[in-house]
């Protein structure tokens, strides 16, 4: 029973684009599907992250750095990614799909490779992961599963779900991730990842390859992870008898347990996989291991190679693209070397050759005629952002002109340079016409609009919004346009910014609710169309506590309807003591007084009237009263 028809997602259209037409394979992490984009018309592979762990933040963060990075790589060897996006509960990767198999099913079915067999499908990895090392990523999960094998023979890496860049987090807590038998010694103790995690599980890979096995034995993951710290790989001549003592040092040198023993990235090792080739006869290219399951096969040509025949050209396959890889550094360290002198020659070549194959130099032919041109894809009409991500997508750069057009709609592009169609080489530049709409523009009657209407108008238009004022109005509604500055029907050049005015509602005199409790003073306001709110901090005043003691705007200021005034309430007056100024003068105790912050008044009688004595005071010296209040003093 096909087990696609259970699942839910088949038959089903994601995110309004992608139709799922079968289920591919399923992971620990996502499922992925074979789909078709009917917006282009195109078949693709679907990577959907299971929705149980789509609400967990760093499983999503994980999943789109995945898009992230490999987006950034543009190598024909890796997996290439065309979207990302959501729908609902589910978050995907849009990808290019390979019609064929991994190299997991090539070694299930066909057992241990041919030597030339297994470095034609290994030198494709190492140029992909080449590439990602000197953008600098590295993969981090390399095995036989995200190895894919086409039908027309490409080799291509894939699920850098894992990548993560060299110059950020070099270890990892926790679960540490991938397969075991991968995983290089320090990944397993320590967690710490480099390039040379990359290069070990090639190591391992290779080893497999060659013997149909895997190096460390073992009936659990403990067992395996054991061996791998405190054993070496052992070389493929111990179960394949007679392998040449080339691809013995290959896989030492790739799988030692010190990192620091290894090639120090993928391009290096190539340089060293190429330098094993080039010492290896036809006949010991050629051999059939043992462990392979076509040893039987008499056929010549069946010989040269346990896949398909199409795989013994994989790695011209791989070789082109030399533009879209150009930032790799054109140098690499010679091979280690345990005595003094100068490098062999045929060393140095290899060295060269494995730069070169990392930079997708080799198939000359085609690059010459094909390889080094590209479509200028067909963007007329489309926004600004979307014929800019198709035009780098198509790997070209990008410039923007902008021009006038009656008949583009603004932010569109208007024409491109070269035509779309035109074939242009790689990494040139294509510049694209920007619509900034019509060169005038009349001005739209914007009255009775709201403010945020207003400005959507105004742009879809052509026009830009301008400064915001706002003015009292008995006609038009608070929060709507009166009026545009220059006015409706005014013609203005396109992309020119318009003052708005809107209306704050009819004018409305502020009631002085001082001295008034919170409620009456919040229903007299809003009796009058306003709204209320009471300041958090309170003060001193006059009022009694609770009372409203001051209020903004203040009594009698015009605001408009829907304006709020803010109250802030009394903390009750002020109390201070009051100076004992009994027997100073008037002149001093006056002074006192006042300083002291209160109002004097003087009470003279009739035998005071020619006096300058205090012999008196309303409230005796010592005591307290409300600051402000007034101290009467009797004079004799």
């Amino acid at each position: 029973m096909d087990t696609t028809l259970q699942d839910p997602l088949v038959g089903q259209v994601l995110d309004g684009r992608y139709r799922v037409e079968a289920r591919i394979a399923v992971g620990g992490m996502a499922t992925v599907y074979r789909a078709v984009d009917t917006r282009l018309d195109r078949v693709l592979a679907l990577k959907v992250m299971h929705p149980t762990l789509a609400a967990d933040g760093s499983f999503v963060e994980r999943f789109i750095r995945e898009a992230k990075s490999v987006a950034r790589l543009s190598h024909p060897n890796v997996v290439g990614v065309y979207d990302q996006g959501t729908d609902g509960s589910y978050v995907y990767l849009a990808m290019e799909y390979v019609a064929g198999c991994t190299l997991r099913d090539v070694l299930r079915e066909r057992g241990a490779l041919q030597p030339r067999a297994a470095l034609d499908i290994l030198e494709p990895i190492l140029a992909a992961l080449g590439a990602a090392h000197r953008a600098g990523f590295v993969h981090r999960d390399m095995k036989p599963e995200n190895v894919l094998i086409g039908d027309d023979g490409r080799v291509k890496v894939a699920d850098f779900g894992l990548v993560r860049s060299v110059d950020t987090v070099t270890s990892t807590t926790g679960t540490v991730l991938g397969t075991v038998a991968y995983l290089a010694p320090e990944q397993l103790e320590h967690g710490t990842t480099d390039t040379r995690v990359d290069v070990y599980a090639c190591g391992v890979m290779l080893y497999e390859m060659l013997t149909g096995g895997k190096p460390h034995g073992g009936d659990t993951p403990a067992q395996v992870l054991y061996h791998a710290l405190n054993d070496d790989v052992p070389p493929p001549s111990a179960a394949v008898p007679g392998m040449p003592y080339e691809l013995d040092e290959l896989v030492a040198s790739a799988t030692a347990r010190h990192p620091e023993l290894r090639p120090y990235d993928a391009v290096a090792l190539l340089a060293q996989t190429l330098e094993a080739r080039s010492a290896l006869s036809v006949e010991q290219l050629d051999a059939v291991p043992p462990q392979a399951r076509t040893a039987g096969h008499d056929n010549a040509e069946d010989r040269t190679s346990v896949i398909p025949r199409s795989l013994t050209v994989s790695r011209s396959a791989g070789l082109d693209g030399m533009n879209r890889t150009s930032r790799f550094e054109a140098s690499t360290p010679p091979p280690r070397r345990t005595g003094g002198g100068t490098p062999p020659r045929r060393g140095l070549l290899a060295i060269v050759a494995a730069v070169l194959l990392v930079l997708g130099v080799g198939g000359g032919i085609w690059y010459i005629n094909s390889g080094q041109f590209t479509k200028v894809p067909a963007v007329l009409a489309q926004s600004e952002a979307v014929a800019t991500k198709r035009i780098q997508g198509a790997g070209l750069d990008v410039k923007v002109e902008r021009a006038f057009s009656d008949t583009v709609k603004r932010g569109e592009v208007i024409r491109t340079d070269p035509e779309p169609g035109d074939r242009i080489r790689d990494n040139e530049t294509v510049t694209l016409t920007i619509s900034k709409g019509p060169e005038t523009v009349a001005l739209p009657d914007l009255k009775g609009y709201r403010l945020d209407k207003a400005k959507t108008r105004l742009k879809s238009d052509g026009l830009e919004p301008g400064l915001v004022t706002r003015e009292f109005s008995d006609e038009v509604v608070r929060g709507q346009v009166i009026r545009t500055e220059p006015g409706a029907g005014t013609k203005a050049s396109s992309g020119s910014a318009v003052a708005l005015v809107v209306s704050r509602g009819a004018p409305v005199e502020i009631p002085d609710v001082a001295g008034s409790s919170v409620e009456d003073a919040t229903a007299t306001l809003e009796d009058e169309g306003l709204k209320v709110e009471i300041a958090s901090e309170r003060v001193n005043s006059e009022f009694d506590k609770g009372m409203v003691a001051e209020m903004s705007p203040g009594a009698g200021k015009q605001a408009g309807t829907g304006d709020t005034v803010t109250l802030t309430l009394s903390k009750g007056p002020e109390m201070i003591e009051v100076p004992d100024v009994v027997g100073d003068s008037v002149d001093d105790a006056r002074r006192k007084l006042e300083d002291a912050g209160f109002e004097v008044d003087e009470d003279r009688g009739l035998l005071g009237l020619f006096g300058d004595e205090v012999k008196g005071q309303s409230v005796d010296g010592g005591e307290t009263a409300p600051k402000g209040s007034t101290i009467t003093i009797e004079i004799g």
